[in-house]
């Protein structure tokens, strides 16, 4: 569905993107993922168009460049940055962007209103933008993406800055555009995000790719070994090890085994392995 060959792109001396090459399959929720200035919303501008690459190639659904006009129609942006008009209603504002797809009439006064009940705010479709709570404009924000239903849907740290209601709003509107056979590119620094939500997971930084899997190959790739905790003979004892079952048979016959757990490997510390532990301002 969308397609990044050996893409390059500098900012002066800045590279955001060195020899970046991704495929996202149709119909699933691609994940990018890494720290501050990794190069997540370069990326999403090189797919979107707005941004030309210094090198390399960009193709939306076989269509070729994302600056044709089949290609743009076929894909919504919900940017990092609020895309909307905060002196005009949530109503007017999707009015105005369906008009730029090129909807009319009773097309466009039903995706209006799908799109209002989809994010769950017809009952303030009336209220300008700029009453709106931080989580309602960016439920809007997706909304406005999506008035021209879109084949592909990109999404830049989408739950940004939101109370824990509308992110898990967000989270079940993602999950519905995904049962509805919609290809998502999905960016975000959120570990736990990228955990639930994404079918593959890709950990960028400083332009490139360092590992592109499903979140247990990943784990499976780059996690840490599981950790066996256990109290033997009053003390605790950690153990890194590959047979939890295996080792806590031999930790109980050298004594009486009291509390024990096993700690896997997350996809933080996959992150943190890929990524360095470093502060990232």
């Amino acid at each position: 569905m969308l397609t990044l060959q050996d893409v390059h792109k500098r900012y002066g001396s800045i590279t955001a993107l060195d020899g970046l090459s991704l495929e996202i399959r149709r119909g699933e929720i691609f994940g990018l993922l890494g720290p501050n200035g990794a190069g997540k919303t370069t990326t999403v501008n090189v797919a979107v168009g707005l941004l030309a690459p210094d090198r390399g190639s960009v193709s939306i659904a076989g269509l070729g460049s994302p600056r044709a006009p089949a290609a743009r129609r076929r894909m919504g942006v919900a940017p990092q940055a609020l895309a909307l008009y905060e002196t005009l209603s949530g109503e007017q504002n999707l009015r105005f962007f369906g008009r730029i797809y090129g909807l009319a009439g009773r097309k466009l006064a039903e995706r209006v209103d799908w799109a209002l009940d989809f994010v769950a705010l017809a009952e303030r479709r009336r209220d300008a933008v700029r009453t709106y709570s931080g989580g309602m404009k960016r439920r809007l924000n997706l909304a406005a993406a999506l008035i021209h239903d879109p084949e592909l849907i990109l999404l830049d740290e989408p739950t940004a800055g939101v109370d824990p209601q509308s992110r898990n709003s967000i989270y079940e509107n993602i999950l519905a555009l995904k049962r509805q056979g919609r290809t998502i590119l999905y960016t975000t620094h959120y570990i736990e995000e990228a955990e639930r939500m994404c079918d593959r997971v890709a950990v960028m930084d400083r332009g490139k790719v360092l590992a592109l899997d499903s979140v247990p190959g990943l784990l499976a790739a780059h996690g840490a070994r599981a950790v066996l905790v256990a109290e033997v003979s009053g003390e605790t004892v950690r153990v890194e090890t590959d047979d939890p079952m295996a080792e806590l048979q031999r930790l109980a016959a050298s004594g009486p085994l009291g509390r024990f757990r096993v700690e896997h490997a997350t996809l933080e510390q996959v992150f943190l392995n890929l990524t360095g532990r470093e502060l990232r301002d």
